[in-house]
């Protein structure tokens, strides 16, 4: 059984929708200020993690206004995956340590949008 815990924009947002259970000790940040980029140019939006697993997925999902949240793409224990509108190509992430930084590419005015970090932890 696996856990998601959003990060807190989202809670903000519709705490109704998110009441899931989360360990306290796992945490999924992310700064909150704003990305301002010309189109064409690359943009990496940090995320960093604590987990007591040690076979976290992590994903990232994309809202656009009065839209909700796409998933774009997982990166894990287990393999990564890329929803086929988010090419890797343009939409890439690698897990580290403790983060992992989205990276997108080739900058376009549709990639204006609030960006998610998420994880799902496996438990016994």
């Amino acid at each position: 059984m696996g856990f998601w815990c959003p990060t807190t924009p989202l809670w903000e947002l519709h705490p109704e929708n998110y009441l899931l259970p989360c360990k306290a000790e796992d945490k999924v940040t992310q700064p909150p200020e704003d990305v301002f980029a010309a189109e064409g140019d690359t943009v990496t939006l940090d995320c960093t993690f604590e987990t007591s697993s040690i076979t976290p997925n992590l994903f990232w999902y994309k809202q656009e206004v009065n839209g909700f949240p796409k998933y774009i793409l997982k990166r894990g224990s287990y393999g990564e995956d890329n929803a086929p509108e988010f090419h890797k190509d343009r939409f890439d992430a690698q897990v580290n340590k403790t983060s992992v930084p989205l990276k997108i590419q080739k900058l376009q005015l549709s990639d204006s949008a609030v960006y998610y970090c998420a994880s799902s932890l496996q438990t016994d």
